[in-house]
């Protein structure tokens, strides 16, 4: 089924040397870019809200350690310079706001007619982007209602289904929620760790 393979950017030819925040080094490719096709999926983990901000900053959401979500991007944890493992491990006792609040993936928002297009269904095995992978929540980026709409589409949570959007709590249970819930709500949901209340959604 061609549905179910998308494209994703991937960079190569050259190398280059880089500092990992957690001080290893690491040599990556760099320079030129290629779509490599690979399996997409609807749905993402969360990566949280926007509250570590978007701002071109070491301390944005999307860098390694700052998510606020519960499937986040991580730092490796480097021995002479080789990446050996995980520094940022999100475990249960991790979500203290409670894990049935707490969202672990949702179905992420793909426009119409962009079905295993990069960047918006790009492969979800491609960790060099968080919007292959996962999406946020809250303030300023609503669920999505309009199939057809761009915008926030990469990073944001959304549905081909009317009105409402499917996720899969931290406990195992599954809510269908209304794409029109309130953006305050929907960040609190996103967040592990914020320590405010919720309601009910």
């Amino acid at each position: 089924m061609s549905e179910a393979v998308g494209n994703g950017l991937l960079t190569s030819t050259s190398t280059v040397t880089i500092t990992l925040p957690c001080g290893c080094t690491i040599t990556i490719p760099s320079s030129s870019s290629t779509l490599v096709p690979g399996a997409v999926g609807d749905y993402g983990g969360n990566h949280g809200d926007l509250s570590p901000g978007s701002f071109g900053l070491p301390t944005d959401f999307y860098h390694g350690g700052n998510g606020t979500g519960v499937i986040i991007s991580s730092r490796a944890h480097c021995e002479s310079s080789t990446p050996m493992d995980w520094v940022d491990r999100i475990r249960h006792k991790d979500i203290t706001d409670g894990l049935s609040s707490t969202i672990l993936a949702g179905e992420m928002h793909v426009p119409l007619g962009k079905l295993g297009q990069s960047p918006e269904d790009a492969f979800i095995f491609n960790g060099d982007h968080v919007f292959n992978f996962s999406r946020v929540g809250g303030p300023t980026v609503p669920i999505v209602s309009d199939i057809g709409a761009s915008g926030n589409g990469l990073v944001a949570w959304g549905s081909w289904h009317p009105s409402r959007c499917h996720f899969a709590m931290s406990d195992g249970s599954v809510r269908s929620i209304a794409t029109a819930l309130d953006t305050d709500v929907l960040g609190r949901l996103c967040n592990r760790h914020d320590r405010q209340p919720i309601g009910e959604f």
